[in-house]
């Protein structure tokens, strides 16, 4: 920390962060620093598939947030895993591959009035890092799936690994039947833009091991770069804002409690904000960015009113429905024995394969809550276990979760700051179920899920709601029985949402730069992270995130070769 003038600061080395400091870095003339809270991503659990379970819920790859208590929960409070630790969410998350819909980008490019954001013109950023199983032999492939997905023959490839999955279950695919008994058709890609259909989920693994954006972004090429430069276990406490000479004002650096000292770096060209959708607005609104009111009531001073900082918070809520079975497999009775933990870790050893490399969730289905909906609005993560919760014991019968998400909730939370000390955790609410909207297609998603069970490929295992229970048939039951059981997927986005000029509420322009609420810019300051999403996306969110650095990367370079002629 000797030298502390950058061109680029950015702030978080997780999924954003780590691409763009890849992408920016490659440039010779770029001098980067990359700040992480977070610890190097050494420690094993990260890497092995199933470590999920021992990452969220430790404070060595975790910030340990928690809800507010949420009234559409009937009070209750969940746990809110965010990834501390090189990599970010990717360390920790459920590895699944996933684009969106279509529909979605084409909603950002009517919101931002720009055109930058359609789905035809998303495709290529996708494209840009993915390296798909698929094209590791390009003649498997056929022309539509190569130009969705790139093509190796053309040397089209990336770092961003997607395979298949290692393993498969019965009871999964008796699941994928039924659901096709029920009308929902297979499918074997859900990144084609409409998302319909059921099938096993792909995952960012390489060879069985989990692939995180550190791997895949930073360990190939910016360690070995003599103008790149990391600190880990560094947070950054306050961006630093000075006012110009005309009356503008510009991001000139950042304040970082390295642990022992408060250090100052200094960035000649931009500051970038990738925290991520809960921390990137908490560091606005403590350097005096957002709703005035807030800040000051926590005794700071006003640098930027802007009211949208750390509002439009939306996540998925998944209703996690568990069916006992009888006669077949399932991780409960596999994993509640020794016997059956030696297996499936000799398995692993072996051939890294099996119950240690599956994501949280491996079987997916997109479908209609109901007929009258216009496009696939619900999400299936299904798993061969049940459990109360992720960190807690499996349970002690075969049993298997069904759990289902509204993809475009209605709903709206906030993440605002307890007071002004960085070391306080913010105040996360994000107000589930607190729309009819959103209750009634809590309360008809269940109803799906019992249709698909109901069909006749799962009859052979005599499956049996166990939660939330048949006796529970209303609308009014079963939305107060979502709130019971529900929980968070983790894909917290719209924090600092991107915007038109006429959305008082935008945070950031259509490029990503921080307004000033007078009609123009912050100048060198952008937000590159989940939090820009005006709206979430029809899916898992860690892709379209990546998605979003690829074009922030691209515009930030074409700026500096355009102040540079």
């Amino acid at each position: 920390m000797s030298d502390t003038t950058f061109d680029y600061i950015i702030i978080g080395g997780g999924t954003a962060g780590a691409l763009l400091a890849n992408r920016l870095s490659a440039d010779p003339q770029n001098r980067v620093l990359l700040i992480e809270a977070g610890r190097k991503d050494d420690y094993h659990w990260i890497h092995i598939p199933v470590g999920y379970l021992y990452c969220i819920g430790n404070p060595r790859t975790d910030w340990l947030y928690q809800t507010e208590p949420d009234a559409g929960l009937n009070g209750r409070q969940l746990r809110y895993p965010r990834g501390k630790t090189l990599g970010g969410c990717s360390s920790i998350n459920g590895m699944i591959y996933m684009r969106g819909q279509a529909r979605d980008y084409d909603q950002w490019a009517r919101l931002t009035g720009d055109d930058a954001w359609r789905w035809d013109n998303a495709l290529p950023y996708f494209r840009r890092h993915e390296d798909h199983w698929r094209l590791d032999r390009p003649e498997g492939a056929n022309e539509n799936f190569k130009r969705l997905h790139g093509n190796k023959a053309t040397g089209s490839t990336g770092e961003w690994r997607v395979e298949k999955q290692r393993l498969r279950w019965d009871v999964l695919d008796a699941f994928a039947q039924a659901a096709q008994q029920a009308g929902i058709p297979a499918t074997d890609d859900f990144n084609r833009g409409t998302n319909e259909g059921v099938g096993y989920f792909e995952v960012n693994q390489k060879a069985g091991w989990r692939w995180n954006t550190a791997k895949a972004f930073l360990r190939p090429t910016c360690y070995g770069r003599p103008n790149f430069e990391m600190w880990t276990t560094a947070q950054a406490t306050r961006l630093l804002v000075d006012a110009q000479a005309d009356g503008s004002r510009r991001c000139t650096g950042v304040q970082v409690w390295t642990g022992s000292e408060m250090v100052v770096a200094k960035a000649a060209r931009e500051v970038i904000l990738s925290a991520g959708a809960v921390n990137s607005p908490q560091l606005l609104q403590l350097s005096g960015i957002g709703p005035a009111a807030l800040l000051r009531e926590h005794g700071i001073d006003v640098v930027n009113d802007l009211p949208g900082v750390g509002a439009n918070l939306q996540d998925h809520l998944q209703i996690r429905a568990v069916f006992k079975v009888q006669g077949v497999a399932t991780l409960n009775t596999m994993a509640n024995s020794l016997l059956g933990k030696a297996r499936i870790g000799l398995e692993y050893a072996l051939k890294r394969s099996g119950p240690m490399s599956m994501a949280p969730s491996q079987l997916g289905a997109f479908t209609r809550s109901s007929p009258d909906q216009p496009y696939p609005n619900i999400e299936y993560h299904v798993q061969p276990l049940s459990l109360d919760a992720f960190g807690e014991p499996l349970h002690s019968f075969p049993a298997f979760t069904a759990s289902v998400c509204n993809l475009n909730p209605t709903s709206r939370g906030t993440v605002q700051i307890r007071s002004q000390r960085f070391e306080d955790a913010p105040a996360i609410a994000p107000r589930y179920l607190s729309t009819p909207e959103d209750r009634q297609v809590a309360a008809d998603s269940l109803r799906v899920t019992r249709r698909i069970v109901a069909q006749p490929a799962l009859a052979k295992y005599r499956p049996e709601e166990w939660k939330p229970g048949m006796q529970f048939q209303t609308d009014e039951e079963l939305a107060r029985l979502a709130g019971d059981i529900a929980t968070t997927i983790f894909h917290p986005v719209g924090t600092t949402k991107m915007g038109s000029d006429e959305d008082h509420m935008a945070v950031l322009d259509s490029r990503l730069r921080v307004r000033d609420g007078r009609g123009g810019v912050i100048a060198g300051l952008r937000v590159v992270d989940a939090g820009a999403m005006p709206t979430i996306t029809s899916g898992n969110t860690n892709s379209p995130t990546l998605m979003i650095a690829e074009k922030a990367a691209e515009w930030i370079r074409a700026e500096q070769r355009a102040q540079a002629r």
